[in-house]
């Protein structure tokens, strides 16, 4: 039994990576990572075990538009640059991996803006 919030998360993260696995149907996963200065986003194969794409608040595009890399208006940025850039290597549909976290606040911003951004999930 998990005893603190980082071993209760990864926990939870593992119960989240294999529902994803078991509904995959050959597409490439969104893996959020949130730390409390920052939050990273990127989509990876399995298939292969590559990064395909990847964005987060320490990029120079996005830190230059941002004040705090911790908040919500960073996360929607990154979930904005994340669906720009699988658009443009032609990646539409992706599977969501919130990765523990709790699906509330940053980790659901950056996914509403990912989905605003043309990213189907």
């Amino acid at each position: 039994m998990a005893k603190d919030r980082q071993s209760s998360r990864r926990a939870r993260g593992k119960r989240v990576r294999y529902k994803v696995q078991q509904v995959r149907r050959d597409r490439p996963r969104l893996s959020i990572y949130r730390s409390s200065c920052n939050i990273y986003a990127q989509i990876i194969d399995d298939t292969v075990g590559q990064t395909l794409v990847s964005a987060s608040t320490l990029e120079k595009e996005v830190k230059d538009s941002i004040k705090n890399g911790g908040n919500c208006e960073a996360a929607t940025a990154v979930g904005k640059m994340i669906a720009k850039k699988a658009l443009e290597k032609d990646i539409a549909k992706v599977v969501f991996d919130r990765g523990g976290f709790l699906y509330h606040g940053r980790v659901k911003v950056l996914a509403e803006a990912a989905r605003e951004g043309g990213l189907q999930f």
